[in-house]
């Protein structure tokens, strides 16, 4: 098992299943990867403010607000999570500008590399570690904030679909 990285990327997840947000922490810090686990996505919103996220894995179907409802306001990458997804489920991730799409259950060593592919988006596009930020948003005080150019670019994750 890798030590965790203390200064190193936070991976967001956000699932209202507890289950499957126990299981992804696991993998994700076996890894060596900080994690945060969030039951909604207005758990995720009320912590973004004075934290950041390298990368978030993301439920698409929650109650209150869905993943496509959360991606909206985000400039981080995204990777999808689903158990069950419709045709115009899949047409939506496709067009969204996700960095990944996975089906539950889910291999870990599958998770894990996508989230190495998304960290690494995150590190290029803000060299550094990266960090989630809300749509339209600008965090002076955070120099690992997206700059403007990020924001809605339809990029891997990054912007609206």
């Amino acid at each position: 098992m890798n030590a965790i990285l203390k200064d190193g990327p936070t991976i967001a997840i956000v699932d209202d299943d507890a289950s499957i947000r126990r299981s992804l922490l696991r993998v994700v810090q076996s890894a060596g990867y900080q994690a945060e686990i969030f039951a909604s996505a207005r758990e995720f919103l009320e912590w973004l403010p004075r934290n950041r996220a390298a990368c978030l894995v993301l439920d698409v179907h929650m109650n209150e607000m869905s993943g496509f409802d959360l991606q909206e306001r985000l400039t981080v990458p995204i990777i999808f999570i689903s158990a069950h997804d419709d045709a115009t489920t899949l047409a939506r991730i496709e067009r969204s500008g996700a960095a990944a799409h996975l089906q539950k259950p889910f291999d870990p060593s599958t998770v894990l590399s996508a989230i190495r592919q998304a960290v690494q988006v995150s590190r290029d596009r803000l060299g550094g570690w990266g960090g989630a930020g809300l749509e339209g948003t600008t965090q002076a005080s955070d120099p690992l904030s997206p700059p403007s150019s990020c924001e809605g670019s339809g990029g891997a994750g990054g912007g609206k679909p």
